[in-house]
């Protein structure tokens, strides 16, 4: 079984991807823990994110491995479990940067499908829909009023002790916003049988239930 949920940043799949697969009791695969962790090396050597060959060149100096440990998927960056690292604003920016270079693409292509192959998985992402798991049994596109998604991960940094501006979040998220919709290769947007839900003015509960409503009215109770 492979569900896959798309949507723009901060409309709040991770959490909900995460709640849903709980109740079901399969596999939660968060891709954009992937495109943060290659943000963040390239990063930390000092690589521009408009810099798309030096991207390129730190590709072999990469090694991402995703552990399920309790319940919850660890990504280690050649050996390295970076936790709430990867989700600062910055890393953000440096994702969306990356994730638009066709060689990171193929990069991870290949580690999130054979997860898709071993599991039932629900995947969350830009463009699982459209090209991770064109074939998916369930494609839902979630996403929110872009002043909805700034607060949400204004609160969301704050609760982890990362102090950011909800003037800057806003503006950063609506970059990211257009970069990830109008970029070349795989664009963030909704596959044309995905269900489109709009949780603006809805809680992560009535999210969660909203979704596990439209799993069922797809597949049934078949998990």
């Amino acid at each position: 079984m492979q569900i896959a949920i798309d949507g723009p940043s901060g409309a709040g799949k991770s959490s909900v991807a995460k709640a849903v697969a709980a109740k079901l009791g399969i596999v939660y695969v968060d891709t954009g823990a992937l495109y943060r962790t290659v943000g963040y090396y390239v990063r930390e050597r000092g690589v521009k994110k408009e810099d798309t060959a030096g991207i390129v060149a730190c590709l072999p100096h990469i090694a991402i491995e995703v552990r399920y440990e309790n319940g919850a998927q660890h990504v280690y960056l050649n050996g390295e479990d970076l936790g709430d690292r990867i989700r600062q604003p910055e890393i953000s920016m440096y994702a969306s940067a990356v994730s638009a270079v066709p060689a990171v693409r193929a990069f991870l292509l290949d580690t999130q499908r054979d997860i898709a192959k071993k599991n039932h998985v629900i995947m969350d992402g830009r463009d699982i829909g459209t090209v991770i798991l064109p074939n998916a049994d369930v494609k839902i596109f979630l996403t929110a009023s872009c002043e909805a998604r700034a607060l949400r991960r204004t609160r969301e940094l704050a609760e982890k002790g990362i102090k950011a501006d909800y003037a800057d979040v806003l503006r950063e998220m609506n970059e990211r916003d257009h970069n990830d919709s109008h970029r070349a290769v795989a664009p963030a947007v909704a596959a044309p049988d995905a269900a489109v839900l709009d949780n603006s003015d809805l809680t992560p509960e009535q999210t969660v239930e909203a979704v596990l409503g439209l799993i069922r009215r797809k597949v049934g109770n078949v998990l």
